[in-house]
């Protein structure tokens, strides 16, 4: 018996339609454009509009999907949303999202894992595909960060912007398609350096919290930077090297958008020309969650990506969260 693979069979985004530049961040804080580009190679970003929350992104992101393979809401059996901005702390983004679909046979769950948040729950998605448990899972990445910068801290400013992206993940036994291997990590000793401290358990809303911006991001650039370099890197080049590929085997690298320098040396750490990584955090910085979804998006409209060819995806986030993914492209469904 042949085992059944999760593979994607349909990839959409959404990108809000404001831009924010940097020559509009000038205006806002201490900074300017060449020190930005240097640094992130982020030339401008995306934020939604003051009517947009989590969910309203990802539904557009998953309405262009059905548009596109045919499949309707009825036929999902799962719904998980990779985000660390839920529209609410509960209900579930994904309970939003399953009622607005009408999406009556789902059931579904938020997952958070910061910047690695779409890594986890893909392969959570497959490993529902590969029991047999569901059919169609749709996989969300999406993250509104607008909502938690503090617009007055040119660290972390500069480097985030909104977005939402989804797959469709279904069943095949075809060895040609589908997720192939997985390396993920957690190291919760670095929540020190990424986080946003109140408005959970810990530390509830107050007056307090609020006057002391503990509800926006928080990073330690340097000691992030320092992590995510090597975690990064080497989760990319060690699933290679496990599945005894090489990067000329490798049709596209589509890694987190976090930092253009970040991503340079995952992709010489895998022996991979410039030609075949994903690269687009100059017009939509970080998206957190929503990166790697959108940069397959993007890769599929660039003709950079075919049935069958393979692709690493590859991330680093709080907590630290990190890993890779190594998939055989499609087969993309069309109506």
């Amino acid at each position: 018996m042949k085992k059944m693979r999760a593979a994607i069979t349909g990839v959409a985004k959404y990108l809000p339609e404001r831009v924010l530049t940097n020559a509009e961040l000038e205006t806002m804080v201490e900074t300017n454009d060449e020190w930005i580009v240097s640094r992130t190679g982020i030339s401008e970003r995306r934020l939604v509009s003051k009517d947009q929350a989590t969910s309203d992104m990802a539904i557009e992101a998953i309405k262009d999907l059905f548009d596109q393979t045919g499949v309707t809401a009825g036929e999902i059996d799962v719904i998980i949303v990779a985000t660390v901005t839920p529209d609410m702390m509960f209900p579930a983004t994904a309970a939003i999202i399953q009622n607005a679909l009408g999406a009556k046979n789902a059931w579904g769950f938020d997952l958070s894992a910061a910047c690695s948040g779409f890594l986890f729950a893909l392969q959570t998605g497959a490993s529902l595909i590969e029991s047999g448990a569901a059919k169609k899972v749709l996989v969300v990445g999406a993250d509104t960060m607008s909502a938690i910068v503090d617009y007055t801290d040119r660290n972390t400013c500069i480097l985030f912007g909104d977005a939402a992206g989804v797959v469709l993940l279904e069943p095949t036994e075809d060895e040609n398609f589908g997720l192939m291997d997985h390396m993920l990590y957690i190291d919760g000793s670095g929540a020190h350096a990424l986080h946003q401290l109140a408005g959970g358990s810990r530390l509830p809303a107050s007056a307090e919290t609020v006057a002391n911006k503990q509800h926006f991001i928080y990073q330690d650039g340097k000691a992030v930077f320092k992590r995510a370099v090597e975690g990064m890197a080497s989760a990319s080049s060690d699933i290679l090297k496990r599945n005894q590929i090489s990067g000329d085997d490798i049709a596209i690298f589509v890694p987190h958008q976090a930092n253009k320098r970040i991503i340079d040396v995952a992709a010489q750490r895998m022996g991979l020309s410039p030609d075949k990584v994903l690269l687009n955090i100059d017009k939509y910085g970080n998206t957190t969650a929503a990166t790697i979804p959108v940069g397959l998006k993007e890769a599929l409209e660039e003709g950079r990506i075919k049935d069958g060819d393979y692709v690493v995806l590859a991330a680093f986030g709080a907590g630290y969260t990190w890993g890779s993914i190594l998939l055989k492209w499609g087969p993309i469904r069309s109506k």
